[in-house]
């Protein structure tokens, strides 16, 4: 498959490097524009573009901070059913004192789904850090557990299937909507890292 990436910093990186390595082609993209990225592409194996380019993908990564989201999409609709894998997290501010943003009913990822029309978004790589997805997904113990949630049960399907190529263990838990609340900052599977025994 063809992945595109909004974003390039270390879980698109992450995701990019497990993508080349089964054989899947790799567009990256950020906001400064494929020169910025050609270094780490050429050293990825993967080809710099433009945000145009990644979105064309079959399945595109957003990948980028929580403000960032609305500049990162704007302008690439519809996607005409293509897939966006959501790994945002609602940070409205980083740092010593971290702000989470009052989506008032809506989930993070209904949020981002209401920017990118056409697309059928699945929430994944949001709960666990980045290291966790830098790494080899199999241990002794296990295979690291990625939960995904979306509304479209075939775009749900064609991730987890993508992701447990990868060697994760995937676990899909319900629609943007209850499984995507479970799975957003704050939400009881945030920050959970579990193993999957085989």
């Amino acid at each position: 498959m063809r992945i595109g990436t909004l974003g390039a910093g270390q879980i698109a990186t992450a995701v990019a490097r497990h993508a080349l390595r089964h054989g899947h082609d790799v567009v990256l993209s950020n906001s400064r524009g494929p020169r910025a990225l050609a270094e780490l592409a050429l050293e990825l194996g993967a080809k710099a573009g433009t945000r145009e380019e990644a979105a064309a993908g079959d399945l595109v990564l957003l990948a980028v901070p929580w403000p960032e989201i609305p500049d990162a999409v704007r302008g690439l609709g519809p996607f005409d059913g293509r897939i966006v894998m959501d790994a945002t997290n609602q940070f409205e501010a980083t740092g010593p004192k971290p702000r989470i943003a009052d989506l008032g009913d809506l989930t993070g990822s209904e949020y981002v789904a209401s920017l990118l029309p056409g697309a059928r978004v699945v929430k994944v790589f949001n709960t666990v850090y980045g290291r966790y997805i830098e790494a080899d997904p199999r241990h002794d113990a296990g295979r690291q557990v990625l939960f995904l949630a979306g509304d479209d049960a075939d775009a749900v399907e064609a991730v987890r299937a993508l992701v447990e190529q990868f060697g994760f263990a995937a676990v899909p838990i319900g629609d943007l909507r209850n499984g995507g609340r479970l799975m957003q900052l704050g939400g009881p599977l945030s920050a959970l890292h579990l193993l999957k025994q085989d």
